[in-house]
Order: structure tokens, then C-alpha cells, then sequence
């Protein structure tokens, strides 16, 4: 054998065995027979350097350096799950799910929910090329040096697999690795990590991949994603990823009915303590692919996925004091400073308290001897009170009448649950918070610009809204606390590139009360430009589809507020995006206008998120269901029978890509 193929029979021998011993647990040679071939694998790739490869078992072990992490976006958006917390919640999601498909057989693909970091990987060929953390599930920053180091990612493929796709799952650390690096971190004298699932997620941040290697991370795998995927259900995807080469849990199983599913929840709610991992959960999945496609996502989660959450863990501990937070609307938070105390793998100091009602309710005071759990096992809550434990000195609490930033007196409006302060342009927290608000990554996306950034810029007196961040200039900014000349500059060069954000994303920005990012994109499209927004009436805003009262009455009083007119005047003389471009108004007509559609299969042109863009691109709306509102049905391969039946009931109009394609086009 020439040096070229003993390389590359190295090479494909390590990975087998990599695979035997991380992924099946089926280990067939020892420990030192393998470090062995792998040091010989080393030594020819240093001796023959043009023999290089980003991909060979020898990268396990770490060693690239990353200073910066990049951020890049993700190809397929990464959705969040919804949450459910009974066996009712699931019961009314398979309700939703039956309404928008039909009478349809579902199958339910269930999977235990792994509490770790999560990670979408890259193959192209066969081999590893990108790994990507969640980020805001839009972007993530490239992690792929340290994940190479986890011994059961794959870095090549085997079998048959697509070209190119990407694969999603969770980065997380065992129990026995996590307890061996604590022991280790005690015996010299350092402090021990607080709990696997942040271990995981900073050990991907770490910047050199040799340290990374270090620790025992694991990859368990379960969601496949990218276009013409040669599988049929979600079950089967776990079936050919584990064929491919990953390490998918064995514990996932397919169910034919919401029964089953609950039977699957009773089991693991006793056995995951049992899991070498922890798991805080179950993921349901619709099975089938075709009906995951009908029944499409909601601007933040699937509407074919649903997390059930396991009890959270409970504990008792001391209340010392409540604080009083003000959000950028003015809304008054109050806030439980607890004696310190551990819950659910953190050391947990503070807790919401909601609102006054809720402290009404609960009657909660201070020294009280309080029950904290975790909601959805993130953030703690007060549930209730200890009275037995109650002193005889207790007093009942007295919320707060004026606003703790300000000394305005707070407001409370009727059919409102929070108290307000009413100081919108002088309390400083609204002010900065409307402003990181304004930066944030979903509104004007201002690179090099952050929310502490934001409050030292509001503390130095240079800006006292957000139109006056379009006035810093450079030389202002250098004095800041940790700000360095290139980071003044990107800073600066940050503001000037966020003229471009388009208006709907703009709109978003300015902070009208109720205005999240769907409303912002209906006013936006509806109105096209801030000043026909901005001369609107209530009843017209109401005629706008799924523009309610509340919002209408709060646009209309933002724009009739002196200061935001001023405000909204000075971004036009910046340049900023105050209506919709031309190149985003040619592709825009009405010739749907007031129509409903609805989607139902596969199409060969178009997929479904794009015919669903030229339907609202043209004025139509897409509706989730049949009914008698529906004003046309276009047709792709495998529309669901019952749809199909629904609409020759209704005498729906039944359209295939082609003549909605003629339609658009006249």
C-alpha cells in the first residue's frame, strides 16, 4: 500500500471504531490499540501535510483556535416548541390538528425531551460541513471546530444518504462526565459547574477545540431538514439517521393514537431518572411528513409538534424583599429576592411576582417561607406560602403607588393587570428600554450596538431617544467604558447600515404598544407608507384583517403623541425606510384581494411557503381550514381525502398550481 491509501485505511478504520464505541456502545478494540493507530495517523499527517483533511479522526482531539465565532443564518428556520403542561393541553393540540387536516388516521412520533444546547449540523457528500447553534433560531454563530470533537457526530456518512441536508438535535453532558468534571474541578480547590445543560451550551463558546474535546459532551440526533428528503414520516427519518451513522436514542417510539401517546408520558415520567441524561419532557410529533406540510408552522413553533413538560421540581425557601422592575411600556414588575436556594440544577435568588393581583392572591409577604418552582423548568415562580411557617410579626404586603425610577404615581387602567408608570418620556428605564428595543436583532438589527451599549450611551447624556443614535458620531463614542477605536467605528457604520431594514421591520421597531412583528407586517403591507399609518382612524385600522380595537387605539394615540411625531419626522431625514420599497411593492397586487385561499399537498413549482407568500403578495389571505369562507382550494399531490371532500361539500372551487399561476398572471 502507498502512504495515499495506509492514510486513508486509517482513516476509515478510526471512524468505525468511533462509531462502534459512541454510538452503539459496542466498543471492538481496546483503548490503547486505538489511541495507537490514531498517534500512527497523526504522525503521516504531520509527515505528509498535503495529505490534509478537515475531516479526518485526527480533528477529534481538537486544537483550532476560534477567536470569533461567526454568526450565520440558518438555511431552515429553527422553531421553538409549544409548550403543554397536561394531558388535556395535548388533547385540545390534536383537536387543532384534526379541524385544520380533517378526519384524518394520525400516527404521533414520541420523543423524550433532551435538555441540552441545541445544534443544527450540515452534510454535503457525506461529510460534516457546518455545525450552527440555535442563536434566535433565525442565526446561530458557527461551531463546527468543536463539534467535530464530539465522538459521535459523525464526520463522514455511511449508507446511502441524500446529498445535501442538514440533521438537528441537542449538544448535551451525561451525568457521569458532568460529576467527573466537578470532582476534578473540587480536588483543586476550583468552584464546580452548576448544572449539565449550561456546561453543554458553554463548552461550545470555548475558543480553543482541544479543551472541548476534553469534556464528555454527547450528540443525540432527532430531526431531519432540507428539501425532497427521501423519507416519508418522522419516524422513519430517525430510522435512516441512525442507518447513516448518528446517534439517535432508541427510546422514541411510534404510537397510532393520543392514548398511546399518554402511556408513553406515564412510563418516562417515573424511568427518566433512570436516563443517563436529563430530560425535562416529551416531544410529540404528527408522524406523517405530508401532514406535518399541511399543517405548516405559526410564527414561532410548528403547529405539527408539541412539547409535554414534566412536573417541575418544587422547593422551599425564604422571601427577603420585593423589588419593582420597569419594563419599556412602563409596566411595573414586581420581583421576589429569595434566599438563595437550589432548584432544578441552579442556585435560584429571584422569582416574578407577577402583579399586584398575584400578590393579593397568594398573600405573600415578606419572610414568608415560600413553594418555588420552575415554569416549564426555566423560570421560577412562587406558587404559594408556608403558613405554618408564617411569623407573628408578618404584615400583609403594600404594593407600591409610585413608580420606583421616577416617583411618578403609577396608573392602572381597567381590564389591565399591571400598574404603569405614565412617565413615557422621562422615566429612564422606558427610554432605554425602547431603545434596545429599537436595536434589537427582530426591528433595526444594529450591528456592534448593544443593550448595555444603549444604557451607557443614555447615561452619558448622547442620546435621550432612538433617533438620536443617527446624530453619534464617532468621536463622541470612543470615551465609553470598553469601547476601542475599531468598535466606535462599527459601532457608528452599524447605525448608518440600518437605514436599509425594510419599513415593515421598521414599524416593529418604533414600539407602539401591541404592535409585535405579524401586526407590524399587515399595517405595514395595508398602508405602505408611515404617513397614510399615520393619518389613519380607528374604525379604518379595525377593518384591516385581524387589526382589533386595542391595537387600532393604540396606533391611533401613538401618532397623535406631539413627541412621536417628531420623532418619526426626524428618521425620515435620516433616510430611514419609512414606506415600502419599490423592489418589495412590484411584486404586490390586488388582484386577490379579499380572497381566501387555502393550501392543501405537495406542488412541483412552488413550496408551500412560497405559494403562500404569492398568494398574500397579490392581496389574498391563506386560511389554515375549509370553511365556508374559503373562497378558492389549490390542490397539490396527496391533498388530504377529507379536505377534498369538504370542499365539493361547500362547493369550494378547486385550483391545481397552474391555474392559480393563470390566475395571478392575467
Amino acid at each position: 500500500m502507498n502512504i495515499i491509501e495506509i492514510v486513508q485505511s486509517l482513516r476509515e478504520e478510526l471512524n468505525q471504531h468511533n462509531y462502534n464505541y459512541y454510538v452503539l456502545d459496542k466498543p471492538t478494540i481496546s483503548d490503547f490499540e486505538f489511541d495507537t493507530k490514531l498517534k500512527q495517523l497523526q504522525d503521516l499527517e504531520a509527515k505528509y501535510p498535503e495529505l490534509y483533511d478537515e475531516n479526518s479522526p485526527t480533528v477529534r482531539v481538537g486544537g483550532a483556535i476560534t477567536k470569533n465565532f461567526e454568526t450565520v443564518p440558518h438555511e431552515y428556520r429553527m422553531y421553538s416548541l409549544d409548550n403543554s403542561y397536561s394531558k388535556e393541553d395535548l388533547l385540545d393540540w390534536e383537536k387543532r390538528c384534526q379541524k385544520i387536516l380533517g378526519d384524518v388516521l394520525l400516527e404521533f412520533t414520541c420523543e423524550l425531551k433532551y435538555d441540552g444546547a441545541s445544534i443544527s449540523i450540515l452534510y454535503e457528500g457525506g461529510k460534516l460541513k457546518r455545525a450552527v447553534t440555535r442563536g434566535d433560531g433565525f442565526q446561530g454563530d458557527d461551531v463546527t471546530n468543536n463539534i467535530k470533537t464530539i465522538k459521535s457526530v459523525p464526520i463522514h456518512l455511511k449508507g446511502n444518504y441524500p446529498d445535501k441536508f442538514e440533521i438537528r438535535g441537542e449538544i448535551i453532558l451525561p451525568f457521569a462526565g458532568f460529576e467527573k468534571m466537578n470532582q476534578d474541578l473540587i480536588e483543586i480547590g476550583e468552584t464546580p459547574y452548576s448544572n449539565p445543560r449550561n456546561t453543554a451550551s458553554g463548552s461550545l463558546k470555548l475558543q480553543d477545540s482541544a479543551e472541548v474535546a476534553k469534556r464528555p459532551l454527547d450528540c443525540l440526533l432527532y430531526t431531519l431538514v432540507g428539501p425532497n428528503l427521501p423519507i416519508m414520516s418522522q419516524y422513519e427519518g430517525l430510522q435512516k439517521a441512525r442507518e447513516w451513522g448518528f446517534k439517535v436514542p432508541q427510546e422514541s417510539r411510534l404510537v397510532s393514537n393520543i392514548e398511546e401517546v399518554f402511556e408513553f408520558i406515564n412510563y418516562w415520567d417515573t424511568h427518566r431518572h433512570n436516563l443517563p441524561y436529563e430530560t425535562d419532557g416529551v416531544v410529540v410529533k404528527v408522524n406523517q411528513v405530508q401532514y406535518q406540510e399541511e399543517l405548516g408552522y405559526t410564527s414561532k413553533s410548528p403547529r405539527w409538534a408539541m412539547a409535554y413538560k414534566f412536573k417541575a421540581e418544587q422547593v422551599t425557601t425564604v422571601l427577603n424583599s420585593i423589588s419593582y422592575q420597569v419594563g419599556r411600556t412602563g409596566a411595573i414588575t414586581p420581583v421576589a429576592n429569595l434566599e438563595p436556594v437550589q432548584l432544578a440544577g441552579t442556585i435560584v435568588k429571584r422569582a416574578s411576582l407577577h402583579n399586584a393581583d398575584q400578590i393579593q392572591k397568594l398573600d405573600i409577604r415578606i419572610d414568608d417561607t415560600v413553594f418555588v418552582e420552575k415554569g416549564g423548568e426555566i423560570i421560577p415562580k412562587i406558587i404559594g406560602v408556608d403558613l405554618n411557617q408564617r411569623p407573628l410579626t408578618s404584615q400583609p404586603t403594600t404594593y407600591i403607588t409610585h413608580c420606583p425610577e421616577c416617583n411618578t404615581a403609577l396608573v392602572r387602567m381597567d381590564g389591565e393587570a399591571n400598574h404603569y408608570c405614565p412617565n413615557f418620556y422621562g422615566c429612564p428605564p422606558q427610554i432605554i428600554g425602547r431603545i434596545q428595543h429599537f436595536i434589537s436583532r427582530k426591528a433595526m438589527d444594529i450591528d456592534g450596538l448593544g443593550g448595555e451599549t444603549v444604557t451607557l450611551l443614555y447615561n452619558a447624556n448622547l442620546v435621550a431617544n432612538y433617533a438620536d443614535l443617527y446624530d453619534l458620531t464617532k468621536e463622541q463614542v470612543i470615551p465609553l467604558e470598553r469601547m476601542a477605536d475599531k468598535s466606535a467605528e462599527n459601532l457608528i457604520n452599524g447605525i448608518a447600515n440600518s437605514k436599509s431594514i425594510p419599513f415593515e421591520r421598521v414599524l416593529y421597531a418604533l414600539g407602539i404598544r401591541y404592535v409585535g412583528e405579524t401586526v407590524a407586517k399587515k399595517l405595514a403591507k395595508h398602508y405602505k407608507t408611515i404617513d397614510a399609518l399615520a393619518k389613519t382612524t380607528v374604525m379604518d385600522l379595525v377593518l384591516v384583517d385581524e387589526i382589533g380595537e386595542k391595537i387600532a387605539h393604540s396606533v391611533v394615540q401613538f401618532f397623535e403623541n406631539e413627541a412621536n411625531q417628531v420623532l418619526v419626522d426626524r428618521l425620515k431625514s435620516y433616510g430611514i425606510q419609512l414606506e415600502i420599497s419599490e423592489s418589495d411593492n412590484a411584486s404586490i397586487s390586488d388582484k386577490l384581494n379579499g380572497k381566501i385561499f387555502v393550501v392543501s399537498g405537495v406542488f412541483e413549482s412552488y413550496s408551500r411557503d412560497d405559494l403562500k407568500k404569492a398568494i398574500e403578495d397579490n392581496g389574498g389571505k391563506v386560511g389554515s381550514s375549509i370553511s365556508s369562507k374559503t373562497h378558492y382550494v389549490i390542490a397539490g399531490a396527496n391533498m388530504g381525502p377529507a379536505k377534498l371532500e369538504k370542499a365539493n361539500q361547500l362547493n369550494i372551487p378547486i385550483l391545481d398550481e397552474y391555474e392559480f399561476n393563470k390566475m395571478i398572471d392575467a
